[in-house]
């Protein structure tokens, strides 16, 4: 099937107005309510913590003062809350390669290969004003065009630079439009199957391929990263409304998703 785009927004309009079903509610405060699940995260995301391996990262610079030493031995980890602190301190001293060497520790976690990439996005011509320049058009355009911004940034790809704009976002004071969140291929694939089922309720006979494209595992849009931040606040308020005490934070929702809370059929 050739794509169209009228029949993108028309899937994205039915979407909007089809936000969650029942059985997500139920199961997303579920999964808030079991204290092994979401229950940590009642009062916010920031808890939300992952594990690295400090010395392997130790040809990476600059290294976030905040974060362990990294001729430490073991394992060490980072929370959301703590990945913030760092960012909000490095911005206030316009160390903008320290705030995405923060964001890109907790986004790889353990992935050995998580240092090497950092290093070679950071060794990219033009990379500390790409970072400097996106966080400027968070706070004057919003994140669309920051998300364009970093999209311009050779081996950068979208499941990471979202990282970065989210946190980033998290630890200015103020932001143009809608906060960021993190978008990869697991969120993506949510959002997918969920748009064809979507589709195929309101009788859209091309909604999975339609879905398919629009939601397919990467290269997203910027447009598509709107799509995606304008649906998933949306679905936060819904949430918020229901009876499940959700903390209004769109960033538990992704990460609800991201953890399997809900699974569209």
């Amino acid at each position: 099937m050739r794509f169209d785009q009228s029949l993108a927004d028309k899937l994205d309009a039915t979407m909007r107005t089809r936000l969650l079903p029942e059985d997500a509610v139920i199961s997303l405060g579920r999964w808030l309510a079991d204290p092994e699940r979401g229950g940590r995260y009642r009062q916010g995301s920031g808890a939300h913590r992952v594990p690295y391996s400090p010395s392997r990262w130790m040809a990476v610079a600059p290294w976030p003062n905040a974060f362990a030493d990294r001729a430490a031995v073991g394992s060490a980890s980072v929370t959301r809350a703590e990945v913030v602190a760092a960012v909000r301190a490095a911005v206030k001293s316009r160390s903008w390669a320290e705030a995405f060497v923060a964001t890109q520790v907790w986004g790889y976690g353990l992935t050995g290969y998580g240092p090497h990439r950092t290093g070679h996005v950071l060794a990219r011509d033009g990379a500390e004003a790409a970072f400097e320049e996106a966080v400027s058009l968070l706070t004057a355009e919003g994140a669309a065009a920051s998300y364009e911004r970093l999209k311009e940034l050779d081996g950068l790809g979208p499941a990471f630079l979202t990282k970065f704009l989210y946190f980033a976002g998290q630890a200015l004071p103020e932001v143009k439009g809608l906060r960021p969140l993190i978008l990869d291929s697991v969120l993506a694939g949510v959002l997918r199957r969920h748009a064809t089922k979507v589709g195929g309720a309101a009788g859209y006979a091309w909604a999975a391929p339609i879905a398919d494209r629009i939601w397919r595992d990467g290269n997203w849009t910027s447009h598509r990263y709107q799509v995606y931040l304008q649906w998933m606040h949306a679905a936060d308020e819904q949430l918020t409304a229901a009876p499940i005490e959700w903390p209004a934070a769109p960033d538990v929702l992704e990460l609800a998703l991201f953890s399997a809370a809900w699974q569209p059929e």
